[in-house]
């Protein structure tokens, strides 16, 4: 039966194989390092999961500590499940489909799974172009956690997937995808960003779940969600076809399923049979995601949740999503209150992008962020004054990617002013890709050093003109890169990357001409840096 609460099938680094109470309990002594059998995509969905888990067996328990020990979190996880003395719903395969197993909800007399699964990547969420992109059923070797880990991400952030293949509530339509945006204790070191310890997350996550409930079943009683009595584990109720429930029905942590799934154990190992329903297994999609979600963004007027499509988590995203004032920040985004200005914290946002029927890619953004400017999100007058500024590099960089592109246009056009068409433009996409990239990389590190100098006129003027500096110096080389490659009759070619240069130059120096005064030898090498 493969019972998580008994069997160790968990391979946690630096705490060896764990129940899945023995994980928890490790987590919460920061003992394990990192999950070596993970996939990167499966990441948020395993600690979305082992948090919402955590926090509902402490409020179920009325427990007041988080304990440390796995015979206290091995029976607060049986108390939420009193009705099932052999521990159905925590076994990865139970033969008796009419009771529920891990992730797994009964299945009724009238449904027929018709679907096999042979190996947990064939059952994960994952959508590849022709199979190409991440090869699916290669998992032949596979091991009972490739399946808790495959179970988790499937049933907690699937989307959409054909005719009568739903997905979670949790996400802003069938085409989008469950985002990730909070915050983990971390350091950093200079510019180099040290690893998340997934206890110190956790840890800090659940107490922050904990601390809050009562205020966010405040802010969110207009869903129905009360304080007690309510289902969190979705996959022990029945599930008659065509039935849904209802939101009313749900605490507030609540840990989703979307779709009809059941393992079997031979022995061989563990298969699946997966099969459709009639309807979503939640009744919420006039929500557009905004289930109170405490990591997920949500639109301030349009009340939807994120939709990443096939964007990244670059530097004018996460500037709309946190400084804007459009996007409400989640919960577990915001600096809880025992947290001090002086910790060093780091941002995660991550998302698996998608498109109809398909996925643009695991996206995935981790940002040193101190708790000064953690907080300052927050506060209504600095996270404008951020914005303000956030606004004055991306217009900066706007300027020289255009010098860029319009430089390297003119090549393409043989250096004919008056010859410069939109195939020509296109010529610079590389090379602006190229430079949007270089920017993303340097771009937080700049903002954050204006927001700590706006007492200082001085400082603030000098790291200003740095960032240009830093900015022209980039672009320059990229530019210069970039020349070779573009297409152009060698009769015209000395010309036309002259002419390309004083475009380029010109540009910039319309708006920065200090960039161009003639500077001293120190200053030289400070630039060059």
């Amino acid at each position: 039966m493969l019972n998580l609460l008994i069997q160790p099938i968990i391979l946690a680094k630096s705490a060896g194989p764990l129940t899945l109470p023995g994980l928890i309990a490790a987590l919460a002594r920061d003992e394990v390092d990192s999950y070596p059998a993970l996939r990167p995509h499966q990441r948020p969905a395993w600690h979305m999961f082992l948090v919402q888990l955590a926090a509902l067996a402490l409020h179920r328990s009325d427990a007041s500590e988080i304990p440390q020990s796995e015979d206290e979190w091995a029976c607060a996880l049986r108390g939420l499940t009193p009705d099932f003395r052999l521990d159905e719903p925590w076994c990865l395969a139970v033969d008796d489909w009419s009771k529920p197993a891990f992730m797994q909800p009964p299945v009724p007399e009238s449904v027929t799974l018709q679907t096999d699964v042979s190996t947990p990547d064939e059952l994960d969420l994952l959508i590849t172009s022709r199979n190409h992109d991440l090869k699916q059923s290669v998992a032949r070797r596979s091991e009972p956690q490739d399946w808790l880990f495959a179970l988790v991400s499937l049933q907690t952030s699937e989307g959409f997937g054909g005719r009568d293949n739903y997905g979670i509530a949790r996400m802003n339509g069938g085409s989008s995808s469950r985002p990730f945006l909070g915050l983990a204790p971390g350091e950093t070191t200079g510019s180099r960003i040290m690893a998340v310890r997934p206890g110190a997350h956790f840890r800090r996550d659940l107490s922050v779940l904990l601390q809050t409930r009562a205020a966010q079943l405040e802010r969110f009683g207009y869903l129905g969600y009360q304080d007690t009595g309510q289902l969190g584990l979705t996959w022990v109720a029945q599930w008659p076809e065509g039935e849904q429930l209802q939101l009313n029905q749900l605490d507030i942590w609540f840990i989703e399923v979307c779709r009809r799934v059941r393992l079997q154990a031979d022995p061989h190992g563990l298969t699946g049979c997966k099969g459709n329903s009639k309807a979503t297994r939640l009744s919420a999609k006039h929500l557009n995601g905004a289930l109170g979600d405490p990591w997920a963004p949500v639109h301030k007027t349009e009340n939807k949740s994120l939709t990443l499509s096939g964007g990244d988590f670059d530097y004018a995203t996460l500037t709309e999503l946190l400084l804007s004032g459009n996007w409400e920040i989640p919960l577990l985004a915001r600096p809880a209150c025992f947290e001090q200005d002086s910790v060093g914290q780091i941002l995660i946002a991550e998302a698996l992008a998608r498109g109809n029927s398909k996925t643009e890619g695991f996206k995935s953004r981790v940002l040193p962020i101190g708790g000064k400017i953690a907080r300052a999100l927050s506060i209504e007058p600095q996270r404008q004054t951020l914005h303000r500024l956030a606004l004055e590099q991306i217009n900066e960089i706007k300027i020289f990617d255009k010098a860029v592109s319009g430089a390297i246009a003119l090549v393409a056009a043989r250096g004919d002013w008056e010859k410069r068409k939109k195939e020509h433009y296109a010529r610079a996409n590389d090379a602006r890709s190229q430079f949007e990239r270089a920017v993303d990389s340097i771009f937080f590190n700049h903002l954050w050093a204006r927001f700590d100098l706006q007492e200082d006129d001085e400082a603030l003027t000098a790291e200003k003109r740095r960032f240009r500096q830093t900015l022209h110096r980039k672009a320059e080389a990229i530019f210069e890169a970039a020349l070779p490659a573009i297409p152009c009759a060698s009769i015209f070619r000395p010309r036309a990357e002259a002419r390309a240069r004083r475009v380029f130059s010109g540009a910039i120096w319309k708006h920065f001409p200090e960039l161009f005064a003639k500077r001293e030898p120190k200053e030289e090498a400070h630039a060059n840096a």
